[in-house]
């Protein structure tokens, strides 16, 4: 009889002890990435990456916009064709055309406009409007370095001379440092796909 006794009060304490749970919940993986890690501040190649490229893509498209504004209010073409005739007369291979005022306003207004439209494919870090980006700045930094040095010089070729500064030089440092600024982002965006790459992996 005492031994049922305390049984009963063993069972009645163990009932008032509350159950303690612990369960183990595994870490999860997003595209390779832990999530406790880019919580804490991991480097990641993320939505601020291609934002920010995506911001530099926009700079770079209204630096040209300027540039072409520039070139328009100071005659760049009558400076730009009399230089490219030249250069067909010496060399009938140059790959160069002469352009009227309108068309080539309107060419340069439709390239602006659809280098805004392509400003999304930026932003969601799309690959393959990367090399685009690249080609654009060499040929910008190229542009800027070509209208710096006219104006250094004081002409094109022997023939074509122009008052100083030469059309579109004003311009020229808004369009080289966008352009830069659009390398340095491609590069940084770069490495940071590359090491998500690596996390995957």
């Amino acid at each position: 009889m005492l031994t049922k006794t305390i049984s009963l009060r063993q069972c009645e304490t163990t009932r008032k002890q509350p159950l303690a749970l612990t369960f183990h919940v595994p870490e999860k993986k997003i595209c390779g990435i832990d999530q406790q890690s880019s919580s804490m501040g991991g480097e990641m190649s993320g939505p601020s990456g291609n934002r920010e490229l995506g911001i530099a893509w926009i700079g770079l498209c209204c630096a040209i916009a300027v540039h072409v504004c520039d070139e328009a209010l100071t005659h760049f073409l009558a400076v730009y064709n009399p230089s490219v005739i030249e250069m067909h007369r010496r060399w009938g291979w140059f790959p160069l055309p002469v352009f009227e005022f309108r068309q080539w306003l309107e060419g340069l207004m439709v390239g602006v406009v659809v280098g805004l439209l392509l400003s999304p494919l930026f932003f969601r870090g799309v690959r393959g409007v990367r090399p685009i980006a690249w080609l654009l700045s060499v040929l910008m930094i190229a542009n800027a370095a070509g209208h710096t040095l006219v104006t250094i010089l004081g002409q094109t070729v022997a023939s074509v001379h122009v008052t100083r500064p030469a059309p579109g030089f004003y311009s020229s440092p808004l369009l080289l440092i966008a352009s830069i600024y659009l390398i340095l982002q491609l590069r940084k965006t770069a490495r940071g796909n590359e090491r998500a790459r690596v996390q995957v992996v």
